[in-house]
């Protein structure tokens, strides 16, 4: 979803939205509990985001309508059980793409592939309701606004396919290896950093979900700055980012818009910025930046190593 459609997700919608505590008290959270069912023991009841979901009997036709859920599913060895993905789920490239939408979802086109078990990141165009009067369980994980509910949502999906052990297991590494990338930048150093959604140019504040991975890093974000900031993700102009003239540039606008350093430095008042003539622009996967699934650790990577290089 980009980039134009994605700056009115994240408005409309608020997807990646953060409505927990701001980047700089963020810290990687205490351990998630683990499910109290036993991987494999059905029925189990999730908690989910329309309400306690039961699912009777261990899913086998998956549908998921999320590319988060999409790769939740598959890191946590549900892959087998997945039949159809939609449109916009392109990793791992194995999952069984369609046409299915998760933005306008089409309740018949979605029963034609009779799933057991259909993931949604949003209910929209009345699928939930279309749905449930078929029987069909349906998870509804939206966008996650921190850590821990992005933890949350990985088990979620374990218990519900009866790989709550996996699940487990999984949430346990992202954990470990986002503190050993935390541990391993520099604090202190009172970097500043601009995270670009697309070229309009829309950022993302310290308040949302991808805010408060910088703020595992220390990092001052230029956009708390700017007016209109309501809902995380002010619209930017180019004189207040190079006014700004942050140390660090994260480009979430790669694939969608083509840009790198080099397209940064043509636009008009940017080519003197510091992170530019310092070699200092990080050019992001944009799935891995707009996602709230296990690649949040390789998001964080790309952080602690741009803070690594600034600081050496």
């Amino acid at each position: 979803m980009r980039p134009k459609a994605l700056a009115g997700a994240l408005l409309g919608v608020l997807l990646l939205a953060g409505c927990g505590q701001p980047a700089d008290t963020a810290a990687p959270p205490t351990q998630t509990p683990a499910p109290t069912v036993a991987a494999g023991a059905f029925p189990v009841t999730v908690n989910a985001g329309n309400g306690s979901i039961t699912i009777a009997q261990r899913p086998g036709r998956i549908v998921s309508l999320s590319p988060t859920a999409t790769e939740t599913l598959y890191a946590i060895g549900a892959g087998p059980q997945v039949i159809a993905v939609d449109d916009q789920s392109n990793h791992p490239a194995e999952a069984p793409k369609t046409e299915l939408s998760g933005f306008k979802p089409n309740v018949e086109a979605i029963i034609a592939e009779k799933p057991d078990l259909v993931i949604l990141a949003n209910d929209l165009e009345g699928v939930l309701d279309g749905l449930g009067k078929v029987g069909v369980p349906v998870l509804l994980e939206p966008a996650a606004a921190n850590l821990d509910a992005a933890y949350d949502e990985i088990n979620d999906l374990g218990l519900a396919t009866g790989n709550a052990r996996q699940a487990t297991e999984l949430v346990s590494s992202m954990k470990n290896q986002l503190e050993q990338l935390v541990t391993a930048a520099p604090k202190g150093k009172g970097l500043s950093y601009y995270h670009e959604l697309d070229v309009v140019p829309y950022s993302t504040t310290s308040l949302t979900f991808i805010g408060q991975i910088y703020g595992l890093f220390g990092l001052e974000n230029i956009a708390d700055a700017a007016p209109d900031a309501a809902g995380g993700y002010p619209k930017l102009s180019a004189e207040f980012v190079a006014k700004a003239d942050p140390d660090l540039i994260f480009l979430a606008d790669t694939k969608c818009c083509g840009q790198n350093a080099g397209t940064l430095a043509k636009r008009p008042g940017w080519s003197g910025l510091s992170a530019i003539k310092d070699e200092q622009v990080v050019e992001l996967d944009d799935d891995i930046a707009s996602r709230w699934g296990p690649r949040i650790v390789d998001l964080a990577r790309s952080i602690s190593e741009a803070v690594q290089k600034a600081t050496s």
